[in-house]
């Protein structure tokens, strides 16, 4: 029974990891680890780490 219950749990966080990354890409975020990727993503593809931060600090 208690297989049956962490087997459960985890297809519940797998699922929930999915729905996740399923709507980000939805809503256009390139580099979904990356909390600027919306703003940064379309002028350079992509997040490349701390070149994005300072673009946006920059502005």
């Amino acid at each position: 029974m208690e297989n049956i219950i962490i087997i459960a749990v985890l297809l519940c966080i797998i699922g929930g990891i999915i729905f996740y990354l399923c709507r980000a890409k939805k809503r256009g975020e390139t580099c979904i680890g990356c909390p600027y990727s919306r703003q940064c993503g379309s002028r350079r593809g992509g997040c490349e780490g701390s070149g994005c931060t300072e673009d946006v600090d920059s502005q």
